[in-house]
């Protein structure tokens, strides 16, 4: 088997090293006028894939085959909360992923809707 291969995914998972660093998981702090720290976080997914082969070629000089592969990477990195830090108190706060399904959607309407459910029959009883 070809040493380029392990070559090319060495190089490739050095490249997302250089990408991504703990630096990138919990940001820099930014801190405002007032005083207050906030250190943005986020999550990271990383994919990976390769493959290659050496081919036997009739033409090939004795005892070398020629090799074709490749390497692709894919780096995903998502905001998911900050960190706020004001007079020694530190408080998170999240970030609300979008809802992605219908089902997610419906759910998240549910309390919004017995809430206007629960006004309108509110409204229609008569005070006794």
């Amino acid at each position: 088997m070809s040493e380029k291969l392990p070559n090319m995914l060495e190089t490739t998972i050095q490249k997302i090293r250089e990408m991504v660093d703990a630096n990138t998981v919990v940001g820099k702090p930014v801190t405002t006028p007032d005083g207050v720290t906030i250190l943005p976080v986020s999550k990271i997914s990383v994919g990976l894939g390769g493959g290659g082969s050496d081919f036997a070629m009739s033409k090939a000089p004795a005892g070398q085959m020629p090799f074709g592969g490749g390497v692709g990477a894919g780096v995903k990195v998502t905001p998911v909360a900050f960190l706020v830090v004001k007079d020694g108190n530190v408080r998170i706060m999240t970030i609300a992923e979008p809802a992605n399904a219908t089902a997610d959607r419906i759910v998240e309407m549910v309390p919004d809707t017995l809430d206007k459910i629960s006004a309108f029959l509110d409204s229609r009883k008569k005070p006794e």
